[in-house]
């Protein structure tokens, strides 16, 4: 896949994709994956809020989002964007609110194409941390952890 940028992170690195001037997609890379310069404007500034948001946990990002989806994933997608840092909410909790199932709201999640920008990070299981990125194993759950932990002021 091609990266418009690839941006180191403390937990590995991260493949930026711009469409049109806007952020389209962030996929979590190992460490490996090296740093590469920002190649547009538009991931040189996602580059910028994502380094702002490493050193500050409650950076609130202001980038233009390219989401494709169904009407319920736009929904979701934007209820996470106002989850505050620090303030998770359970997966039956934002599936109460927008009147849809747990497993919905989860698949939803998983399905995010801009982690961190939105913090589907941010949504945990009613009695513990839940999933991340589609699995349950410690590769994508300790991102998870490090965001939460990175988060808790």
């Amino acid at each position: 896949m091609a990266y418009e940028a690839i941006l180191a992170a403390p937990f590995g690195a991260l493949g930026i994709r711009t469409e049109g001037g806007a952020l389209s997609g962030i996929d979590f890379l190992p460490r490996e994956a090296g740093a590469s310069a920002p190649r547009t404007a538009a991931a040189e500034q996602v580059c910028r809020q994502l380094e702002r948001y490493f050193s500050d946990p409650v950076y609130s990002f202001d980038l233009v989002l390219r989401l494709r989806a169904t009407p319920f994933r736009t929904a979701v997608w934007a209820r996470l964007r106002t989850i505050p840092p620090g303030s998770p909410v359970s997966y039956g909790a934002l599936a109460r609110e927008l009147g849809s199932s747990a497993r919905a709201v989860g698949q939803a999640c998983g399905d995010n194409p801009i982690p961190i920008v939105v913090p589907c990070h941010r949504v945990v299981a009613r009695d513990g941390l839940g999933g991340f990125m589609h699995a349950a194993d410690t590769g994508p759950l300790s991102i998870k952890r490090w965001l939460l932990a990175h988060e808790a002021c």
